[in-house]
């Protein structure tokens, strides 16, 4: 039981070290990703993890633009910093080399958004976003005949948002 415990306390600082050192929202998917992918706990009992310190307002679910992110509270952050030494040093380092190598992509997810939606006569509409932080820095949306025309869309917009954009503002300045 004790053993248990330990474990518990451990996987849940572990989630508020996470969020805490990306700095800023992300979602359950990325820090499902980010826990999955370094086997630092099994999904169902991230869920159950994650869930409870919601509940207990250690993290803060926050709706933006019709997404859920996930930040750590105030009170999450005090607790870390209480008890950050419970973290075994091997699982921060394993944590700080992934968020390091993966923060660009993480960042790039968050701010730059692409989808399409079937409309009333058969075509596509294709909403392109950059956002930065809150703000919108530009929301691009168009109709395309078809679903492949609209999956290029997304991924070339995904793939090249930077460029694209200054093209678009150099298109309409000049």
């Amino acid at each position: 039981m004790y053993e248990n415990t330990i474990e518990l306390a451990e996987n849940k600082l572990i989630l508020l070290y996470i969020i805490k050192k990306i700095k800023y929202p992300i979602s359950n998917t990325q820090l499902t990703e980010i826990v999955l992918e370094n086997n630092l706990m099994n999904y169902f009992i991230l869920q159950q993890y994650l869930t409870e310190l919601i509940s207990s307002g250690f993290m803060v679910s926050v709706e933006n633009d019709s997404k859920i992110n996930i930040s750590i509270s105030d009170i999450g952050e005090r607790v870390l910093d209480l008890f950050i030494q419970r973290i075994s040093p091997f699982k921060i380092q394993i944590i700080d080399e992934y968020i390091q190598n993966k923060l660009e992509k993480i960042k790039k997810e968050q701010t730059i958004t692409a989808d399409y939606t079937i409309s009333e006569n058969n075509t596509f509409i294709v909403d392109l976003k950059a956002l930065e932080d809150t703000f919108i820095i530009m929301d691009l949306k168009m109709s395309v005949a078809s679903k492949k025309q609209a999956q290029e869309l997304c991924r070339k917009w995904k793939n090249n948002s930077s460029e694209i954009y200054n093209k678009i503002i150099k298109s309409l300045i000049e």
